[in-house]
């Protein structure tokens, strides 16, 4: 069954604000292999003008994959997401992410085509702090591969 179209435009509630860690920070960054000082140290943050550790640059998807489910789990969409691949993944920063932050998602589909038999549905994670300070954009694409 092919994605409903006419949900492109459509966005959703406000996340429930997360609470960036300075040990979350610090088990990302060993997990892809970030070794700069910033992400592990506060000290060395601090030298660099930042007030806690610094979240490498991909850490925003810890928060995004998990506000996604606001999509995934909508049925009128009709997504089926065992048939999901992960297509594409960036980010626009307005500033870094660092430890301290309360930060909250707004998801929007932003496009859905098909091509090939696949629907392929690109959202768009709006991420700011609680008090509305714009941090990162943050676009996903999602792969609904085609019955076979």
């Amino acid at each position: 069954m092919p994605l409903d179209t006419s949900f492109v435009g459509r966005s959703y509630p406000p996340t429930a604000p997360y609470v960036v860690g300075r040990e979350k920070i610090r088990e990302f960054a060993t997990a892809i292999g970030a070794t700069e000082a910033a992400y592990h140290d506060p000290e060395a943050a601090h030298a660099l003008g930042h007030s806690d550790v610094l979240a490498p640059p991909t850490f925003p998807v810890v928060l995004t994959m998990a506000a996604s489910q606001q999509i995934i789990d909508d049925p009128a969409l009709g997504l089926d997401y065992s048939r999901v691949v992960h297509g594409d993944q960036r980010f626009a920063y307005t500033r870094p992410v660092v430890a301290g932050d309360e930060l909250v998602c707004v998801n929007t589909v932003e496009d859905i085509v098909s091509r090939g038999g696949h629907d392929f549905l690109t959202t768009r994670t709006e991420v700011a702090t609680v008090a509305g300070e714009p941090v990162v954009t943050v676009w996903s694409k999602l792969v609904v591969r085609g019955e076979d």
